[in-house]
């Protein structure tokens, strides 16, 4: 179990807060305002954020003295994170081994996480001859060969368009539901989280709110979520 437990994080004048738990295995949406603190959210959990108050708790453990190396976390972020002078299996081989000393072992794990998300073959390819959906598909190989057990989305398939974006969160919803992960999900797109999350966290007006239901919430949405959402 995911535990935020009482938690507020300072930034300037910035504060966000947050008091809830989430299952293990389960998927949750993050949706809000611009500048709301979804991302916050995000990199306190990563440990790229100390709380000010509160704890982030991992099945009882407190993560606070953990660095982020050594989280039970990973995260994709926009830009998927590929170095662009490395082949795949070098970008996916620095999760395995920090100085890229690969073993034949390892070389077979990265094949078989390539293969997995349709790249089979490809791991001598850099990143920039790969499309969008491609190196989003890279970025969760990543993931699968790390093998953590919470996965945070930052918006990393926000640039695809509509077909391949579902696409793709489809194959982070069958992944994490082989590996067991608990995944929070950035999204601006309430089709995104209907699509995706059971429960969604409103964040607006400097606070998480606890997880409610994707549907209940999206169709009587509070007032800080009705003026985001506009047209939606």
């Amino acid at each position: 179990m995911l535990h935020l437990d009482r938690l507020l994080i300072r930034q300037g004048g910035f504060t966000l807060s947050a008091d809830w738990r989430a299952e293990e295995g389960e998927r949750l949406a993050v949706i809000g305002p611009s500048g709301g603190g979804k991302s916050t959210l995000l990199m306190a959990i990563a440990g790229f954020l100390s709380p000010s108050e509160g704890r982030i708790l991992w099945t009882g453990q407190d993560l606070g003295p953990v660095g982020p190396g050594e989280r039970p976390v990973s995260i994709l972020f926009q830009d998927q994170n590929l170095f662009p002078h490395l082949t795949l299996e070098q970008n996916l081989g620095l999760g395995l081994s920090p100085r890229l000393r690969l073993r034949a072992s390892d070389r077979g794990r990265i094949a078989g996480a390539l293969e997995r998300v349709g790249l089979a073959g490809l791991g001598e390819v850099r990143p920039g001859r790969l499309s969008g959906g491609q190196q989003g598909r890279a970025a969760l190989a990543r993931v699968l060969l790390r093998a953590r057990p919470i996965l945070l989305l930052d918006e990393p398939f926000s640039a695809l368009g509509p077909a391949l974006k579902a696409e793709m969160l489809a194959l982070v919803a069958e992944i994490a539901g082989e590996t067991g992960a608990t995944v929070l999900m950035v999204t601006h797109d309430p089709e995104d989280a209907r699509r995706f999350a059971g429960r969604t966290v409103l964040v607006a007006e400097g606070r998480a709110e606890a997880p409610r239901g994707t549907e209940a919430l999206l169709g009587d949405p509070p007032p800080a979520l009705r003026d985001y959402l506009g047209g939606h």
